[in-house]
């Protein structure tokens, strides 16, 4: 993928205010972790996760979706002067949504007052990618001249997963180590809310650039973390997760990925002056810089706080880091998405 119109006018996310530890999740398990002498520690010790973030119960994704894409869009208003009037697209990438029909991205779209008419207004879902994928949906509209410019948003509310999760660990007299084990990554998972707003150069030239990237995909491991199969009686979904198998597939597809990306945009592994990843745990970020050959001080991790939010997690990331200051204007940045089916993203950018 090459780019040459489309630039990044406004960037924002919206963390949760509500921080659960891991010592404090923990600590509702120890009858199971007692019972199968299991230390208690392990799950901030085998993911650096110290604490994740939930929103209030019976949160809807739109109403805090609509708040990440009204401030991206007041910020893009702000910093460039782009007008609602001129987006023609919202893209909603989460897992989560209101409800089947319809699109969440409507409620959105209507709560941001942005333009009726000829447009796209949409859900994509697309597991930890979703909100990448309505990025590129969006810069592939702006490259092609079909609009000048559009919002790709995601929230991901994970309170319901993780409590569910415990509870089922607690409930089920028989439940063992594989057990424990298969629910691990479902504690892991936070709460979290990102907007981009992406436009034509002619209306904020002086924005941060998408120059291009790679996709791929191995769906012969799309069995490794599934959720959804199970609801509990109170609709609380469950997720079963092969961490190690998937760790280690993910990093292989993004060491491909990394080579198409590298010959697509001519960069190296000196080239990036940052990179923000998908932010699943501490092995994942050392092993992906290794297989990579990036030193890990270019990362801006979040995952220690806010554990991981899936769709929302990087876009949630580079905000974060923007936000701080952290990227000047000029340097290359690398975005680095991954998510279970496989599909992996990779992303360049010139601040």
């Amino acid at each position: 993928m090459r780019y040459t119109r489309v630039r990044l006018a406004g960037l924002a996310c919206t963390p949760p205010e509500e921080v659960v530890s891991s010592d404090e999740l923990e600590a509702r398990l120890a009858p199971v972790y007692d019972r199968l002498r299991l230390p208690a520690g392990r799950l901030e010790l085998m993911t650096g996760i110290r604490a994740r973030r939930f929103y209030p119960p019976g949160t809807k994704p739109g109403e805090i979706s609509a708040r990440s894409a009204n401030a991206a869009l007041d910020r893009a208003e702000r910093d460039h002067g782009l007008q609602r009037a001129d987006v023609a697209a919202l893209v909603h990438g989460s897992v989560c949504r209101d409800r089947l029909e319809p699109a969440t991205a409507c409620a959105v779209h209507s709560a941001c007052n942005l333009p009726n008419g000829a447009g796209f207004v949409l859900d994509l879902s697309n597991a930890c990618l979703g909100v990448l994928n309505g990025l590129l949906f969006v810069a592939d509209l702006i490259e092609s001249g079909r609009i000048r410019a559009g919002v790709a948003v995601g929230t991901e509310t994970g309170r319901d997963l993780v409590e569910g999760t415990i509870e089922s660990l607690l409930q089920d007299p028989n439940t063992n180590r594989a057990d424990v084990k298969a629910a691990f990554a479902s504690l892991t998972i936070g709460s979290g809310s990102a907007a981009v707003v992406l436009c034509d150069e002619d209306l904020a030239p002086n924005a941060p650039k998408l120059l291009g990237g790679a996709v791929r995909t191995d769906t012969s491991h799309a069995a490794l973390c599934t959720g959804g199969d199970e609801l509990d009686a109170l609709g609380r979904p469950r997720m079963t997760t092969d961490s190690e198998a998937l760790l280690h597939a993910g990093v292989a597809l993004a060491g491909r990925t990394w080579d198409d990306f590298s010959a697509q945009l001519d960069w190296t592994a000196d080239t990036p002056d940052h990179a923000v990843t998908h932010q699943v745990g501490r092995a994942h970020q050392r092993l992906l810089f290794e297989a990579l050959g990036l030193d890990p001080a270019l990362d801006h991790p979040t995952v220690g706080e806010h554990g991981n939010t899936g769709a929302a997690a990087l876009p949630t990331a580079a905000a974060i880091a923007a936000d701080a200051g952290a990227f000047r204007s000029g340097e290359k940045i690398v975005w680095l998405g991954i998510g279970s089916g496989l599909n992996c993203v990779m992303l360049g950018w010139e601040w």
